[in-house]
């Protein structure tokens, strides 16, 4: 081994994948629109994937195409030609036709979030409901009566798991819930500030918005700002995510933190675990979200100008 070392040798790695017959390649297809990859969420999964890939020696087999026919063509390919050992999914879907793939074929897989399909597999996920519970509390403790929503698409479990949460907290806190008031965005900044600005283009506007994500919550920010309004006194807007732009944002945006890089070492580590025939310690794990409470919330403007005292209600 020292000669090997002294020497510079390197192992043949096409001949230990033939002896371990493993490819040593976990396969990932991030599911996104649009021809830029910027959405920061993903640069942080992408992170986190590829370090722990690497430090367990196995490399990442990337791609990148919009929920779709193109998406489980590069989901077969990869499957089916063997270029791969196992996969990870994220963003999953009610009725995720991934997954279904994935079982069919017996394909080892992992995935960041839930979904409805039948069976049992290995997932990590945040509990995104009690992060909206924590938010709509956060907003109420500041006398918000007036809230908005725009939420995932609806195809998205993580959607339906939150705008139920939503709908459940206001109706249990006795606030009124609004249908003009809930809407569904794309997931990136664009999305956010169009439906942002239908909301604040109102006659009648909600004074606080939750929006699904980060990239959403920021296009918000901007609408506000070009109608000339103050965010965190006008109109207090909260966040999904914590990505590194919230905290940057002016002003700073209040979110919903979730471990997002944590999240996936733990699913890769997860995976590799599987494709070595070695057992999990838990085969899904739920996570809790983190209110971060930022500048971008503040008390609702009639209660302000009216000078009337705030009470805290107790977090959820």
């Amino acid at each position: 081994l020292e000669t090997a070392n002294a020497m510079g040798y390197v192992p043949d790695a096409t001949a230990q994948r033939l002896q371990k017959q493993r490819t040593n390649v976990i396969g990932f297809v991030i599911p996104t629109f649009g021809p830029r990859f910027s959405d920061p969420f993903f640069s942080e999964l992408l992170a986190g994937i590829g370090n722990e890939a690497g430090r367990q020696g196995d490399d990442v087999l990337l791609s990148t195409a919009a929920p779709g026919p193109v998406e489980m063509e590069l989901f077969r390919q990869k499957v089916l030609s063997r270029r791969v050992d196992g996969m990870l999914v994220v963003r999953t879907r009610c009725s995720d036709p991934r997954i279904a793939f994935l079982v069919e074929h017996q394909v080892p897989f992992v995935s960041f979030g839930r979904s409805d399909q039948a069976g049992d597999f290995p997932w990590v996920d945040v509990d995104g409901a009690h992060g909206v519970r924590q938010a709509v509390d956060h907003l109420v403790a500041l006398r918000h009566r007036e809230i908005g929503y725009v939420g995932a698409p609806a195809e998205l479990m993580f959607g339906k798991l939150r705008l139920e949460a939503f709908w459940d907290s206001l109706t249990a806190l006795g606030l009124p819930v609004v249908s003009d008031w809930l809407l569904r965005g794309e997931l990136i900044q664009r999305s956010g500030h169009q439906l942002a600005s239908r909301l604040l283009d109102l006659a009648h506007r909600p004074t606080a918005i939750l929006m699904a994500n980060d990239l959403m919550a920021l296009g918000a920010v901007a609408a506000a700002q070009q109608r000339g309004l103050k965010v965190g006194q006008d109109v207090s807007i909260v966040g999904f995510d914590d990505v590194p732009p919230a905290e940057h944002s002016h002003p700073p945006l209040t979110t919903i933190h979730q471990p997002i890089y944590q999240i996936a070492t733990t699913i890769t580590s997860m995976l590799i675990r599987i494709l070595e025939g070695k057992p999990l310690e838990q085969e899904q794990v739920l996570l809790t979200p983190k209110l971060i409470v930022r500048e971008s919330t503040g008390i609702a403007p009639e209660v302000r100008q009216n000078d009337e005292p705030v009470f805290v209600v107790n977090q959820r």
